[in-house]
């Protein structure tokens, strides 16, 4: 089964400073039409203007990633880090037993980013942060960007709490095949690009929840970048 969310379709709250559409329900926002993709909590498409940002506040027993699409965001933490996370950067935040952080696009230029929030599989865990450069791959390629699957025990990327994996497949005018373990889900959004799915045709920005199939057959339009989560089914 293959759900598409239009951009122009998702739930949205402008408050001038930030520009939020959520593919999930979060916060003030609550549409019942849409429902779970546990562990898969929430994804948010933010604009933040600048010299704005989120003043201190707190989580728990999340992991939280912050995939910069455009510009930069600060991030600071009441365990000490301080730093400014750019495009082409990729931050997670294993909340665990509590963390108290804020974040503020300090520049001069708005800041286009995906907040995505997956349920920890391990309670009250040392919180922790880490944020990495992410590498320049070729046109079609898949490459895991976080994971806590045992498969990815090993690999020097970065961990979280939970047995998923979050994803970037880049491609170009081509296609490419992504194989579904038996009794998983997805769900992705396209940071930029136009593909074929099925007939499909999705765009930037849009979202793409899939369950029940073996794989996804891309093709690719032009110049795409996607942000994938593979995930256990606990629906």
């Amino acid at each position: 089964m293959l759900t598409h969310f239009k951009f122009n379709k998702l739930g949205n709250h402008n408050y001038g400073w930030l520009n939020a559409r959520y593919h999930f329900n979060f916060g003030d926002y609550y549409n019942p039409k849409i429902t779970s993709k546990k562990p898969l909590v929430a994804w948010n498409d933010d604009t933040i203007q600048p010299q704005t940002g989120f003043p201190m506040h707190s989580h728990r027993n999340m992991e939280i990633i912050t995939y910069i699409r455009e510009g930069s965001i600060t991030h600071k933490d009441n365990m000490g880090n301080v730093e400014e996370i750019k495009s082409g950067q990729i931050q997670v935040m294993s909340a665990g037993s509590g963390i108290t952080h804020s974040e503020y696009n300090l520049s001069n230029k708005k800041t286009l980013l995906f907040q995505i929030w997956i349920e920890s599989n391990q309670y009250d865990v040392n919180p922790r942060w880490k944020n990495i450069n992410l590498k320049n791959n070729p046109q079609e390629s898949i490459e895991v960007l976080a994971s806590g699957e045992k498969k990815n025990k090993n690999s020097n990327i970065l961990k979280i709490y939970q047995d998923a994996s979050v994803i970037r497949i880049n491609g170009s005018q081509g296609f490419l095949n992504y194989k579904l373990n038996k009794n998983r889900h997805i769900y992705f959004v396209l940071s930029k690009g136009k593909i074929l799915l099925d007939k499909t045709v999705i765009n930037e920005r849009d979202g793409v929840y899939i369950n029940g199939l073996n794989e996804i057959n891309f093709e690719f339009k032009k110049t795409t970048e996607v942000i994938l989560v593979d995930m256990p089914n606990h629906n």
